[in-house]
Order: C-alpha cells, then sequence, then structure tokens
C-alpha cells in the first residue's frame, strides 16, 4: 500500500542578508538619519557605531572625528539645497534658493544651529556660495555688492528658520496665548499690541510669521539698488 505522508522537502537554510560595506558615505548618511530621528545631542560615534552594526573603532577607517562627521554632514546638507543658476532671472533664481533652504533646513531640524555656528568650506557650500556669487555678478551686481547681498539673505534664511524651529508656541495655541496673556498689555498703556492681539484673538489675523513676506523685501530692495546702478535708457 502507497504512503498518504507528503514528501519530505529538503530543509534549505536561508543565508542572512548581507550588510552593505562600511564606507564613509554610509556612515554620513546614517549620522544624517539618526539626527533627523534623535536630535543632534544624540549623536555620538558609540550611537553611530551601533546604528551602523559595528565596532566605534571601525568608523575611524572612514572618518577622522565626530567633527569630521559634523562638518560633512552639514556640507551634504547644503548639497540638497537648489543653487541658483548664473545668468536669466537672477530674483526668481534667488527666491527659489532661498525656499529651497528654508525647506531643507526645517527637514533637518538639526543643520542650522551648525551652519550658523561653524566654518563650512565643504565642496558643496563652495559649489553654493559661488554659484550665488556668480548669480548677482551675472545681474550686475559688484562682487562686495554679491558679497553684501547674499549674506543678508542668508541671515533672514538661518535667523527666520532658527526663530521656526525654537519658538515655543504652535500655530493652533497663539490665539489662546493672547487671549492669556492680553491682561499684561492693557490698551492704556499698550494700545497697538493690545489691538494686534485682539486680532489674533478674534480670529482675523493668524499672528503666523511669512518666510517668503521678508525675503521678498530683500529681493525688492536688491532689484531697486541693481535699478539705480543702470543708467536711464
Amino acid at each position: 500500500m502507497a504512503s498518504t505522508k507528503a514528501p519530505k522537502r529538503a530543509q534549505t537554510r536561508r543565508k542572512p542578508a548581507r550588510r552593505a560595506p562600511l564606507s564613509r558615505e554610509r556612515v554620513l548618511a546614517t549620522a544624517i538619519e539618526l539626527a533627523d530621528a534623535e536630535g543632534l545631542e544624540a549623536l555620538s560615534m558609540r550611537r553611530l557605531a551601533q546604528a551602523l552594526g559595528v565596532e566605534a573603532m571601525s568608523l575611524y577607517n572612514h572618518v577622522k572625528s565626530k567633527e569630521d562627521v559634523l562638518d560633512a554632514m552639514v556640507d551634504l546638507v547644503i548639497g540638497e539645497i537648489e543653487a541658483p543658476a548664473i545668468g536669466g532671472d537672477w530674483k526668481a533664481a534667488l527666491r527659489r534658493r532661498a525656499v529651497s533652504a528654508h525647506a531643507v533646513l526645517m527637514r533637518h531640524r538639526w543643520a542650522p544651529q551648525l551652519v550658523v555656528s561653524t566654518l563650512n568650506i565643504g565642496p558643496a557650500m563652495r559649489r553654493y556660495v559661488d554659484a550665488t556669487l556668480g548669480c548677482l555678478h551675472a545681474a550686475g551686481f559688484s562682487y562686495a555688492e554679491a558679497d553684501h547681498a547674499w549674506n543678508a539673505l542668508d541671515s533672514h534664511i538661518y535667523g527666520f528658520t532658527l526663530q521656526a524651529l525654537n519658538f515655543p508656541l504652535e500655530p493652533s495655541q497663539y490665539a489662546g496665548a493672547a487671549a492669556q496673556f492680553l491682561h499684561l498689555i492693557p490698551p492704556e498703556q499698550f494700545p497697538h499690541m493690545h489691538a494686534l492681539s485682539l486680532l489674533v484673538i478674534d480670529g482675523e489675523h493668524d499672528g503666523l510669521q511669512d518666510f517668503t513676506f521678508g525675503l521678498d523685501l530683500l529681493l525688492d530692495g536688491l532689484e531697486r539698488l541693481l535699478g539705480a546702478k543702470k543708467p536711464a535708457v
């Protein structure tokens, strides 16, 4: 009588997936992921090694130090920003650059403080600054004017971004906070602050800061400066 048992299949042991070899690019990408997820304070060489599944000492075959990691992380973030084209509509190009920079820095919340507090001379930063200067110079600004212009724009970008990241209230809390502190600004002493607060409380003004409002003021001012240099036809 034939057996009714199904034949046993040969058991094959599945090999574990091979981990990507350690490289500088992989170390830095993991460092950025870690900082994005847990903040810069969570980033140490030991923690980075754990995230990569390696011993901490093996990292030093690819990076010199934690400072080297931080510098390279900043440069990679700068590389995500849209650099302005040289020639064409300089104002539109610089506006796109600024909006892109703000969006990238809001995505990497740890990066703005590093950008403004360290000397950044990586290849992405050099390309970014050179393209910005080239865009302004091609538009007709002198190099000195271009230097002042891009620093003014970056002051707005970094300052606005840092404030947005560190402001203690969420937009949904503005009206409630205005109502809570209204008694501190009586109309007989602070008439203008009181009037503005009432608009926020009543929902007639959202109280939100607008990144492009200040950006367009700067760009319009630069356009007027450039126009004043050119003789009337």
